[in-house]
């Protein structure tokens, strides 16, 4: 079992950054570590993923240039940075864990999930 707990969320304004941080404890040995999102009305999306040895990070098309994902397995914390903010990112941000080994985009494909944080984005 793995427990993940999100923290960072908030409103901010368009334009402006936040940084998630996704903590991790118990069976913490995950190969990918994932961010996902959903918005009001739609499915979950996927958002970025890192795999934890090696660092390969992967980003979905809407976030490429403005979001970085990065990892302390020291502390089995796993980050999200949004810069550039945009309304459209309004959603709950979800972290994920994977433990086989081979990139997935999709929610399936992932194991363990948090609880979710919500973050607002104001025009």
């Amino acid at each position: 079992q793995v427990q993940l707990v999100e923290s960072g969320g908030g409103l901010v304004q368009a334009g402006g950054s936040l940084r998630l941080s996704c903590a991790a404890s118990g069976r913490t040995f995950t190969f990918y570590r994932g961010w996902f999102r959903q918005a009001p009305g739609k499915e979950r999306e996927f958002v970025a993923a890192i795999r934890r040895t090696g660092g390969s990070t992967y980003y979905a098309d809407s976030v490429k240039g403005r979001f970085t994902i990065s990892r302390d397995n020291a502390k089995n914390t796993v980050y999200l940075q949004m810069n550039s903010l945009k309304p459209e990112d309004t959603a709950v941000y979800y972290c994920a864990a994977r433990y086989s080994d081979g990139y997935s985009y999709t929610v399936e494909g992932y194991d363990y999930w948090g609880q979710g944080t919500q973050v607002t984005v104001s025009s």
